[in-house]
């Protein structure tokens, strides 16, 4: 399994935060990793909402359908599965002082045979993160 936690502070409301990362459509914004990201359902975003995503890997394209698996005020997870992976993404919004922050704990696993890749998929994993966080720290620095 690979994990990275990433925190973030912003001066947007914690509201804001909350509702423009809820929204998952939103990812294609500020990770460099996501080429596109929709949203599959209407009405609010909550429990259930999903949302395709197109994601570079090395040397391809992944279709990935996430779906809020958790969502409670100021925190939500999403989860997709495909028959190679599963990805659980967590994040959590609270008011930090005068600020806001964001944390970010992103989990993937490799499933079946490729689990022995668990070691590689570490390293990849962290470097790809780590792009998604800057972008993440850009847009929220940004105004809403």
């Amino acid at each position: 399994m690979a994990h990275v936690v990433a925190r973030v502070t912003t001066d947007w409301d914690p509201e804001e935060a909350f509702a423009y990362l809820a929204d998952f459509s939103h990812t294609a914004e500020w990770d460099p990793g996501v080429i596109a990201a929709t949203r599959e359902d209407t009405g609010e975003v909550g429990l259930g909402s999903a949302f395709a995503l197109l994601v570079r890997v090395p040397g391809r394209r992944l279709p990935l359908r996430y779906e809020i698996t958790d969502y409670a005020p100021g925190r939500v997870t999403f989860t997709a599965r495909s028959a190679a992976l599963e990805s659980v993404d967590t994040v959590t919004v609270s008011p930090l002082g005068g600020t806001t922050e964001v944390v970010y704990d992103a989990r993937l696993f490799l499933r079946g045979r490729l689990r022995i890749a668990d070691p590689l998929l570490t390293l990849a994993f962290r470097r790809v993160a780590d792009r998604a966080i800057r972008g993440l720290q850009h847009r929220l620095a940004q105004a809403p």
